[in-house]
């Protein structure tokens, strides 16, 4: 993470990975973890305040409608588990609301559950291929830099914002 990182966990559920990640960042660098799920959020609020963590900003909303954060203000943005869980609407909704708050040079780290039938998450027939998933990223102007394996039953794309 480099200085100053600022970071977007979308649908950050209870923020595991926020918490990892705020390990990682200096003083100047700041998670904006967002989620739908209130009792979600709720939970991330009383862990960052029973640990005194400073560099974690939970935000309440609906990110198939709007990411409460300012144009080109993020520098990195992860998307984990959560791409095959929203509808052809949702997905595109979400992915122009992350391009629209990522900077030019910015990077969309997106991890899902491998197309097999085994394994935990969802039923195979919604999971998305790395194909599937690099197509519909693309789509939005995301231009893949990084397709490699987190485990047995996960794989993980880096993207690239495409310059306008």
């Amino acid at each position: 993470m480099q200085p100053g990182a600022q970071i977007l966990d979308v649908a950050c559920g209870v923020g595991r990975y926020s918490l990892e990640m705020a390990k990682l960042l200096d003083q100047g660098g700041l998670i904006n973890a967002v989620d739908l799920w209130d009792d979600g959020i709720e939970s991330l609020r009383n862990i960052i305040r029973e640990q005194g963590i400073a560099n974690i900003q939970p935000l309440l909303a609906d990110i198939t409608k709007g990411i409460p954060l300012n144009d080109g203000s993020i520098d990195f943005c992860l998307m984990a588990t959560i791409l095959h869980d929203l509808s052809p609407e949702g997905q595109d909704a979400t992915l122009k609301e992350i391009k629209r708050v990522l900077k030019d040079d910015g990077v969309l780290a997106v991890i899902e559950f491998k197309k097999i039938d085994k394994g935990p998450g969802p039923p195979v027939s919604i999971r998305m291929s790395e194909q599937e998933t690099e197509k519909t990223l693309r789509k939005h102007g995301f231009l893949k830099t990084y397709l490699g394996e987190v485990g047995e039953f996960n794989y993980l794309l880096t993207l690239k914002k495409r310059s306008a």
